[in-house]
């Protein structure tokens, strides 16, 4: 088994589960992958781990249920982005994930809207 089956396989399971909102897509990209609905990222896989787009307007929902941001390391400094881990419910249920993926990809149109004016 090569070393990045495991990983594609878990990014092949969570795109059929997210599909509930709409055509989701994986794109390879910093060593993980992004999730697109429309042209948007509203999701990132690292390390077989999904995290959700948030901002604002649910980040306290994210936060509430100690679900923590993803972080990397660069030049000695940690970076924290807009993305939270997702709840294990949302993992096995297809119900949970729609609501979760919905509120992550409402967070990427919002950003998106943001952007354009």
């Amino acid at each position: 088994m090569s070393p990045g089956k495991p990983e594609e396989e878990f990014v092949s399971y969570i795109v059929e589960l997210t599909r509930s909102i709409g055509p989701v897509h994986a794109r390879a990209m910093f060593g993980g992958h992004g999730l697109f609905l429309d042209g948007l990222m509203f999701a990132l896989i690292a390390d077989s781990e999904l995290f959700l787009k948030a901002d604002t307007s649910t980040i306290a929902t994210f936060i509430d249920k100690g679900l923590d941001a993803f972080s990397y390391g660069k030049k000695g400094k940690e970076f924290r982005m807009s993305y939270y881990q997702c709840p294990e419910e949302a993992l096995e249920s297809s119900e949970e994930m729609n609501i979760w993926a919905n509120m992550a990809y409402s967070a990427a149109l919002r950003a998106a809207a943001k952007k354009r004016k």
